[in-house]
């Protein structure tokens, strides 16, 4: 009973008032999965990388969020020009959101080490909002009106990104959602008016690469994630990297969670990755955690070389 009501008070105090910023799906593994956030991404691994993604957040939590997401990029003919296309499945409680992306990317050598990728997001986005999930117990007297939920509403997306990379070293900058598309207005449920829209969401990330040794090599790592009507998000992690096979990390969510990473280069093209989340607030009290899973293959033409085993 008193998880559920946790996240009915969750839900309560975000939509209370007179609009509520959507944000984006968060991720820990963020370094591995930055097509999702950045589409200047696209072709910076110089083969064709497709990417599997499932996110768990705070388990035993009723309504609490799960995110699938699944992924591919490559450079094309041209190998200035990068093109991925992405799906991602966004799931919290009385909602659940569909995104269908396509990312274009264009890359200049600005030095013989270094590349900046100028990328543009074209998409579609489906949102669904049920109100009869609210209490599913006891649906006489709820207080909600089913004729008000939301079923399959389409809107477009546009979005833009700068990738700015080297073998150790990377920087970008994405704002991927730039459309404040509008979800729920005018409209009065239980007594409440409600309006649910999408603010932008900033995002920078970065990472260096440093030679601890000639098996061992450290990853430092940072997103940070700006949107209006919400707290600074920032990410701050380290991994470690062994014989190019074995990823072992630790990150901090900022005033949220703590983590552990592990990652296995099973084979030249396939990695895995896990990551579990302690909640470092309240929310502890009701949740065991979050957990994230990653899959990466890639497939290298006739004419490649050996993959890199590089971090990002």
């Amino acid at each position: 009973m008193m998880k559920k009501i946790s996240i009915l008070i969750l839900f309560f105090v975000l939509t209370t008032s007179v609009s509520f910023s959507q944000q984006d799906a968060q991720y820990t593994q963020y370094m591995y999965n930055t097509i999702s956030v950045n589409p200047a991404y696209a072709g910076s691994r110089d083969v064709l990388s497709l990417t599997g993604l499932y996110r768990t957040q705070w388990v035993g939590l009723t309504g609490a969020p799960r995110t699938f997401t699944i992924a591919g990029h490559s450079p094309l003919k041209n190998e200035k020009l990068g093109l991925g296309v992405s799906l991602v499945r966004d799931e919290i409680w009385v909602q659940d959101e569909t995104y269908l992306d396509v990312d274009f990317s264009y890359t200049i050598n600005t030095s013989e080490a270094a590349k900046l990728a100028f990328g543009l997001k074209a998409g579609a986005h489906l949102l669904n909002i049920d109100f009869s999930k609210t209490n599913p117990e006891d649906t006489s007297d709820d207080g909600f009106d089913p004729s008000n939920n939301v079923d399959n509403r389409f809107s477009p997306n546009i979005g833009f990104g700068l990738y700015y990379y080297t073998d150790r070293f990377y920087i970008g900058y994405s704002a991927p959602t730039l459309l404040r598309r509008k979800y729920y207005e005018d409209e009065s449920v239980g007594g409440i008016s409600y309006l649910s829209r999408d603010n932008v969401n900033h995002y920078l990330i970065a990472g260096y690469v440093f030679n601890l040794s000639a098996t061992t090599k450290l990853k430092p790592a940072l997103l940070f994630k700006a949107v209006q009507g919400a707290p600074l998000q920032a990410d701050l992690s380290a991994n470690m990297l062994f014989n190019d096979k074995f990823t072992l990390g630790l990150a901090y969510r900022w005033d949220a969670a703590l983590s552990g990473l592990v990652g296995f280069q099973l084979s030249e093209g396939f990695m895995i990755g896990y990551a579990y989340d302690w909640e470092t607030t309240e929310l502890n009290n009701y949740n065991s955690g979050s957990h994230e899973i990653f899959l990466r293959w890639e497939f290298k033409s006739s004419k490649d070389g050996i993959i890199s085993p590089r971090f990002f």
